[in-house]
């Protein structure tokens, strides 16, 4: 190829290495052979791979299986370990703080942000406080610790009600991270309580909230239905129509009169939204998200594109509306922002997104799961061989080593311990990145 710029090796930097970035960094490195630079930069050395996020949580999977090394999985793309603060698309440079602390910056030819998403936030008082978010492997792991620690004390407290709210456990947001934690959760608790005699005779409530008519919104009707069947034969209380008024240390307030629920535990999967840096650029955005054309260009800057959480993207299948923030989207929207990136640097057609539902799957835990592939419904086992298998084939690496953690979580005991390797303080629900400043005034030159 030949580029069109002034430089004869254009670098092609992508932000963000989640479902939008790593597909787009890929598709690009491929496309430009020998001739240019592609450069991912993000705050870890990999790729999440969100969907199994729960799986970790519930101590089914250990977290290096979902944590796919980027070096590895992305030959020849350089690596820049930062979070992205500044953006100036009239000198096409970018700026950013390493994990120590340090500032860098980055000049592009081509520019894709794929920022994805953090926690989204409502006006709730003491959420903020005593919820749990769960966006990341941090969050996962602080989260596991937490069910086990809340479940040891519990055995060992003389006051009956407080060790029934060390055993109650309240999810918000009857989503698919929503629903997936709370239809895999009180197996885990039941696991955990096996081992103590002091709680026998103990009730492990599982609370599922949302403000929602039913659980799974948006989403297929027959999965929902399936999804809602399976949560409350496994004893969770599906409290739709409700959320969290207020949250304290000791509980929860209920909307529409439903009182407070004693817990320790308030597991928030409300939603997302896009990550602050995009409304920082001065761009035109629509609900946080950047505004793009149906070839995921930036209007009014060719030399920039964005994908996946990060961008509102034209939904040509539903004329008017934006694509679903969804990983299927977002794979597929980097895989054509790489393409569509190296094809304006050489002056060819540019392709426009659009994608149809492919459907969804659902994992329930156990032998129970949800799926609809190609439209077509599913549950129980014959959905649980669809749901595992699309996600081996998802994954870019560690297929292996996943699904021989499934194969022993089938035939061994879960080990119940809390390694408190991530303290409360490190996951803040409030924090878009708690592992690294995002202001520049905490950063320094090094």
């Amino acid at each position: 190829m030949t580029s069109t710029d002034t430089a004869p090796f254009p670098h092609v930097v992508v932000v963000g290495g989640g479902f939008a970035g790593f597909h787009a960094a890929r598709a690009a490195r491929r496309r430009l052979g020998r001739n240019g630079r592609v450069t991912i930069v993000n705050p870890t050395n990999y790729f999440l791979y969100l969907p199994l996020l729960p799986e970790v949580a519930v101590g089914i999977l250990d977290p290096r299986r979902i944590a796919v090394p980027l070096p590895a999985a992305l030959r020849g793309v350089e690596l820049v370990l930062g979070t992205v603060d500044a953006i100036d698309v009239a000198e096409r440079r970018i700026g950013y703080v390493d994990p120590e602390g340090c500032r860098g910056e980055l000049d592009y030819d081509r520019l894709v942000l794929a920022a994805g998403s953090v926690n989204k936030l409502l006006p709730v008082p003491g959420v903020t406080e005593h919820a749990h978010g769960f966006r990341g492997l941090p969050e996962a792991l602080y989260l596991r610790d937490h069910i086990t620690r809340q479940v040891e004390l519990a055995a060992t407290a003389t006051d009956p009600q407080e060790r029934a709210a060390r055993c109650t456990f309240v999810v918000v947001g009857a989503g698919y991270t929503g629903t997936e934690v709370a239809a895999q959760g009180p197996a885990f608790t039941a696991a955990l309580a096996r081992g103590l005699p002091q709680l026998r005779d103990q009730r492990l409530r599982w609370i599922l909230l949302d403000v929602a008519p039913r659980v799974l919104p948006g989403l297929d009707e027959r999965l929902a239905r399936t999804a809602d069947t399976v949560l409350r034969e496994r004893g969770v209380e599906v409290c739709m129509g409700r959320s969290v008024q207020e949250a304290t240390h000791d509980g929860v307030e209920l909307t529409d009169g439903g009182g407070h629920v004693p817990t320790r535990s308030l597991i928030w999967c409300v939603g997302v939204r896009p990550d602050p840096l995009i409304e920082s650029l001065g761009l035109e955005t629509a609900k946080g998200r950047l505004v793009v054309d149906p070839d995921l260009s930036v209007p009014g800057h060719p030399d920039v594109f964005a994908a996946g959480d990060a961008a509102a993207v034209p939904d040509l299948t539903r004329p008017g509306e934006v694509t679903a923030m969804t990983a299927q989207h977002a794979q597929r929207q980097g895989m054509l922002a790489g393409r569509n990136v190296v094809a304006s640097l050489c002056r060819d057609r540019l392709r426009r997104y659009k994608h149809h539902d492919l459907g969804f799957v659902v994992d329930l835990g156990g032998a129970d799961a949800a799926a609809n592939p190609l439209r077509i419904p599913l549950s129980g086992l014959p959905a649980k061989i669809v749901t595992r298998g699309y996600h081996l084939l998802s994954m870019p690496g560690n297929r292996l080593r996943t699904a021989a953690d499934w194969v022993l979580d089938a035939v061994l005991r879960r080990q119940a311990v809390h390694l408190d390797l991530v303290r409360a303080a490190s996951v803040p629900l409030d924090t878009a990145s708690p592992e690294l400043p995002r202001t520049a005034g905490a950063a320094r030159d090094c």
